[in-house]
């Protein structure tokens, strides 16, 4: 019952992120809303590493200043800056596609890990999900929309290969290297602010604004990593990347009932084939480890 509580708790909190972003970024420009996530994100984790007694040992801090801008600092502008054209929903649907970008990009990342024909086919249902929810966009040729939505997927996809990165590069206890990539990302965000915009000429935000960005950094980046890993110490990695499902239905739903946006039957087929792939490839990946297994035990 408690690695259920975990996993609403973490599709909740992951899915609720583009409601606080939508927010946010009306009053702050995108990369002062990513800064101020990455850095509440950070100071979240470094009282949880605090009080867990975590250090970091292995992995030097150029690593994850590679691995932080292509795990946070791209990932969080982008999807602050798309957030502007598109709804909740949008972006939520959209950030569902990093099951299938992982897919395409692991073997690049991970020796040993090979792209198989379920694997393919996931990726292909995945694509046509893509453009089922860019395609009303699409048909109006190139827009801000359009372009919104494009980086938000752009955003995913870094994403995605940082945390291929993450597994490969990255030796220390998985809450440590949280705490370490929003650090390297909230240093990377807060020099480049002022080259992006212009601060002088920011007013003050309404604490409605900030409050959102606190909730970004805190509960919806610090405190979900927590929950997750500890899910994953409790009922293993594969029960968790079910929270792959509720991330996008937890943002459609919740844009919908707190925001009033309307959930269009292109969005609603979109999400359909985009969990659709991950179900595929997680069962893919299922009966290939069975398939290993029963090998291993024959031999």
């Amino acid at each position: 019952m408690r690695s259920y509580l975990l996993l609403l708790a973490i599709g909740l909190l992951w899915g609720s992120q583009f409601i606080f972003m939508h927010q946010a970024v009306t009053e702050l420009p995108p990369i002062m809303v990513a800064a101020g996530r990455a850095l509440c994100g950070s100071l979240t984790l470094g009282l949880l590493c605090l009080f867990m007694r975590l250090k970091s040992e292995h992995t030097p801090w150029r690593t994850y200043m590679l691995i932080a801008l292509l795990d946070a600092t791209i990932p969080f502008i982008m999807v602050a800056w798309g957030q502007q054209y598109v709804d909740s929903a949008i972006a939520a649907v959209v950030m569902g596609c990093i099951p299938f970008v992982t897919i395409l990009a692991a073997p690049l990342f991970i020796s040993g890990e090979r792209i198989t024909k379920g694997g393919l086919l996931s990726v292909a249902i995945g694509f046509v999900g893509v453009l089922v929810l860019f395609w009303p966009k699409l048909a109006n040729g190139m827009n801000a929309g359009l372009l919104g939505a494009m980086a938000i997927l752009f955003g995913a996809s870094c994403f995605a290969i940082g945390l291929l990165m993450i597994k490969r590069f990255a030796k220390d206890h998985p809450v440590v290297v949280a705490r370490n990539i929003l650090i390297s990302s909230a240093i990377q965000l807060l020099l480049a602010a002022p080259f992006v915009t212009d601060l002088s000429a920011l007013t003050l935000p309404s604490q409605q604004a900030i409050g959102a960005v606190a909730v970004l950094g805190v509960f919806c980046t610090g405190l979900v990593y927590f929950l997750y890993m500890a899910l994953i110490q409790k009922a293993g990695p594969t029960f968790a990347s079910f929270s792959n499902y509720l991330v996008p239905l937890f943002g459609v739903m919740l844009g919908a009932l707190f925001l009033g946006e309307q959930v269009h039957s292109t969005t609603a087929v979109a999400l359909a084939l985009i969990l659709g792939s991950v179900a595929l490839n997680q069962w893919a990946q299922q009966r290939r480890a069975r398939r290993e297994a029963s090998l291993c035990q024959a031999s």
